[in-house]
């Protein structure tokens, strides 16, 4: 019988935390979208999934434009690959969009202008800093304040016309689309509903249908349109009253404990294996200790694909610091776990390391 604890323990791996890869494009393009509102704690959720963790690794990436950091899929920034940029967009956008166009309905005189005045700017001199772009709008008298720059600019990455540039000094910068990522033909609706239910279901799976909706911004129909043209690609299972979908020839038998050293990962709330999720999101609390309302954590400590811990990050000049605050009593080979985790997250960005236990 399929379990909760199941679920979460085939969501480390089919998410490559139980099984990183080379590199970090490789995570990129194997999740489809890795949520990065936050670059440097999303920084850490690409390379904690590959085998060596390096911040070169995805600075590279996105230097190169292999990967792109760019809003896309929902209102928020993701890293996608180049090479699914256009047709994620044209798939998923036109349910995002209204969203951007609510709160910048007191800009719509002046879109046309705005718009042409970034585009110039942007063809002129790419890779600018949001405080670069403010400043060139402002020397032609088309000022914003942060809240509006902000919000234009994401619509005029979800409508394709600018994306992520070059990050200067970890800053992300704005460049225009059509010079960052190479054209492609437009897809047949159904098939990229398909690719996206397929990828999606596989990287994050086991999944339900109404995960893939929330991920991807779709409506139920479309979600469902997306699996039964995946149908080939995907195989399903029934758990909890509900049907879950998975990349072909898994099982949980196959993804059980293995006996060893328990399995830790401190990861942000913003991490895939939490956010990747609305419907089934609750699988790594199989015993129902974390609160159900709002979140009151910025991360959170597993063992074996469970929710053990809270956890907040300090970053100090020598070291970084792991402060956790247990929803349960922890074992001493739980506590092994994190510290070992914490010890190479450190290593990741060049400080020494130490876990803090504090109450909950």
């Amino acid at each position: 019988m399929t379990t909760d604890r199941d679920l979460a323990r085939w969501r480390l791996r089919s998410q490559l935390l139980a099984a990183p890869v080379a590199d970090a494009e490789t995570v990129v393009r194997t999740l489809l979208g890795v949520q990065a509102e936050n670059p440097s704690q999303s920084a850490w959720a690409v390379a904690t999934r590959t085998a060596s963790p390096s911040r070169e690794d995805l600075d590279a990436a996105l230097a190169e434009g292999r990967v792109i950091r760019t809003h896309v899929l929902r209102p928020t920034w993701h890293y996608v690959h180049a090479d699914d940029l256009r047709w994620l967009l044209q798939v998923t956008a036109p349910r995002v969009i209204p969203v951007a166009v609510q709160q910048l309905r007191p800009l719509v005189e002046r879109m046309t202008r705005l718009t042409d005045v970034v585009t110039s700017m942007l063809a002129t001199t790419p890779d600018r800093t949001r405080s670069e772009v403010a400043s060139g709008l402002a020397e032609r008298d088309e000022s914003l304040s942060s809240f509006e720059l902000m919000l234009f600019l994401a619509h005029l990455e979800l409508h394709g016309i600018v994306c992520g540039g070059v990050p200067r000094d970890g800053e992300h910068t704005y460049a225009l689309l059509d010079d960052r990522v190479p054209a492609a033909a437009p897809r047949d609706r159904d098939e990229a509903l398909a690719e996206l239910a397929a990828r999606y279901l596989s990287s994050h799976g086991p999944a339900t249908e109404r995960d893939l909706s929330y991920w991807a911004t779709l409506t139920l129909t479309d979600a469902r349109r997306g699996i039964a043209g995946a149908a080939g690609r995907l195989d399903s299972f029934e758990h909890d009253g509900r049907t879950f979908w998975h990349a072909p020839g898994e099982s949980p038998a196959s993804v059980a404990p293995s006996g060893g050293a328990p399995d830790a990962h401190l990861l942000q709330v913003l991490d895939e294996m939490y956010r990747g999720y609305q419907d089934s999101r609750w699988v790594i609390d199989a015993d129902g200790l974390v609160g159900r309302g709002r979140e009151t954590a910025i991360g959170m400590a597993l063992v074996d694909a469970q929710f053990v811990a809270a956890m907040r990050r300090r970053i100090g000049t020598r070291e970084v610091a792991f402060e956790l605050r247990p929803y349960r009593a922890l074992r001493a080979d739980e506590v092994a776990a994190l510290e070992a985790e914490a010890t190479a997250y450190g290593r990741y960005l060049d400080l020494d390391a130490r876990v803090e236990l504090r109450a909950g």
